[in-house]
């Protein structure tokens, strides 16, 4: 359903550190606008928020006239790759999210670049 959420978007923002899960869609959207001060009716853009053991992701998204919030939660004391920085914000691309909903790291030391540069091959 994440996955899903962010079709079509511009920014992916993951709110570092942990969020307080009792916050649901207003105080989520008020911690969008007053802390990290950006437009949570902002249409092209998914926040995403853990919880403090890592085990629960919320998604948010205004969707034209209306905030959707999905919670992914993982099973069998699994937990999400989260950066620990609290109180910052940090703009990840679509790959990065998918790695961190598999529960890997999102910054990927050994992976393959999305896209490589073919100007110079000659065939």
């Amino acid at each position: 359903m994440i996955q899903h959420m962010a079709d079509h978007v511009e920014h992916i923002y993951l709110a570092l550190g942990y969020t307080d899960f009792r916050r649901q869609i207003t105080g989520l959207t008020a911690m969008v606008a007053l802390k990290f001060k950006l437009d949570p009716y902002s249409g092209t853009t998914l926040f995403l928020f853990c919880n403090k053991r890592h085990t629960v992701i919320k998604a948010l998204r205004w969707d034209g006239n209306g905030f959707l919030l999905a919670t992914k939660q993982l099973a069998n004391d699994m937990k999400f790759q989260w950066p620990k920085t609290q109180g910052e914000l940090r703009d990840i691309n679509i790959r990065q999210m998918q790695w961190l909903l598999e529960g890997l790291q999102i910054d990927q030391k050994k992976a393959h670049p999305q896209t490589v540069d073919t100007t110079s091959t000659v065939f």
